[in-house]
Formats: structure tokens, sequence, C-alpha cells
């Protein structure tokens, strides 16, 4: 048996709003659009994993989500004009990752992040 992927939903009344955060910050592409339900992948990778966690490091609260990018810079920046909130500010952390964490419209908490 192999897990193809694993997919978070998020419950929300206006899909497409939500949908627009993902693809303007992460450059994501909808693959799948029923109207009541909006699908959103990367071209370049699918992997599946799952994380359980009772903190989440460095004192921070567990996050939602955890997406990680290739240019964390980039996305900050695209975080930071387009005025969302940013909870936990751009850090180096002792187990070698570079994150930030922010809240989407439906009050989610994205762990952003890259390894280094």
């Amino acid at each position: 048996m192999t897990v193809r992927r694993i997919v978070a939903n998020l419950a929300t009344g206006k899909p497409a709003d939500v949908a627009r955060f993902y693809r303007e910050l992460f450059d994501l592409d909808v693959v799948m659009d029923h109207g009541w339900l909006i699908t959103l992948a990367s071209a370049d990778s699918a992997l599946a994993q799952m994380s359980l966690a009772s903190e989440g490091g460095s004192g921070a609260p567990v996050p939602d989500l955890s997406i990680e990018v290739d240019n964390l810079e980039e996305v900050h920046e695209r975080a930071v004009v387009a005025g969302h909130e940013i909870t936990y500010p751009l850090t180096i952390e002792p187990w070698g990752v570079r994150r930030f964490f922010l809240r989407d419209p439906l009050g989610t908490l994205v762990n952003v992040l890259e390894h280094r």
C-alpha cells in the first residue's frame, strides 16, 4: 500500500476567495474546481506527509499547515506587501529551517518554511 497524497481540507463558505490567497502567495495551480470544492497543487511536487506535534518549536504554537517553499524571501515579501498577518517573524531555527507564520483569510495558522 502506498499513500499517494494527503490533502488538507479547510472549511469555508467562500472557496474561491481562500484559493486566491494560496494561489497568489504560493503560485499554486487549480487542479480541480467544483465551485464548492477547489483543489490546489504545485506543479513541481506533491509529497504525502503529515506531522503530529505537541508544540510548534521555539515556543511557537502548532501551525495548522506547513508549506515548504524554495524562496522564502519572495513569499515573505508577498505576504508583507499584501498585508497578511505575520504571527511569527522570519526566523532561522536551531534545527536548520528558516520560517515564518501567517494567518490565511480563515484564520488558519500557516508555517511557511525553507530548508537551509
